[in-house]
């Protein structure tokens, strides 16, 4: 199975509104997972969160115990973090700070940013978004290198409001 067969799987599953799909082949297996969080609304019923969870791995032989997750922590608090924001990752991708090689990047330490201003790109499944400040401040510290992955609220940068 090829990347776009396991893109198209995972868009059918998110529009389904299926909450687990399990694919088992000859060497792999893939696992897809969605949150579904339902909220009422008067008498309707609506979608609050949505988000794919996807496993892919080789089939096991036997079951082994599952690995537990994977939590990236914050920047411990200090006297020098004290009173700074945290621009946090709002999705799992590729972080860049340019718009492509070569390019200056977005933002750097010691830069004013408002609210709006696009700080950085995630690429998610050969998608590039671009990431907007929902604060504005003075950049203090870029937390993640470039052309890194990131996951889901993964802090990104230090600013002072």
């Amino acid at each position: 199975m090829n990347l776009n067969e396991i893109q198209s799987l995972i868009k059918f599953v998110v529009k389904s509104g299926a909450s687990e799909v399990e694919l088992e082949q000859k060497d792999f297996k893939i696992i897809i997972k969605t949150n579904h969080e339902k909220g009422k609304t008067g008498d309707s019923e609506h979608t609050i969160v949505q988000t794919p969870i996807v496993v892919a791995a080789p089939a096991p032989l036997s079951s082994p115990a599952p690995a537990p997750p994977v939590e990236h922590k914050s920047p411990e608090p200090s006297e020098e973090n004290s009173g700074l924001i945290t621009v946090k990752s709002p999705m799992i991708g590729t972080f860049y700070r340019s718009a492509g090689p070569g390019k200056p990047p977005f933002i750097n330490v010691g830069d004013e940013i408002v609210k709006g201003k696009v700080v950085c790109i995630i690429e998610a499944m050969k998608l590039f978004n671009e990431i907007e400040s929902e604060i504005a401040g003075k950049i203090v510290k870029v937390l993640v290198d470039d052309a890194t992955p990131v996951e889901y609220d993964q802090p990104l940068f230090l600013v002072k409001p």
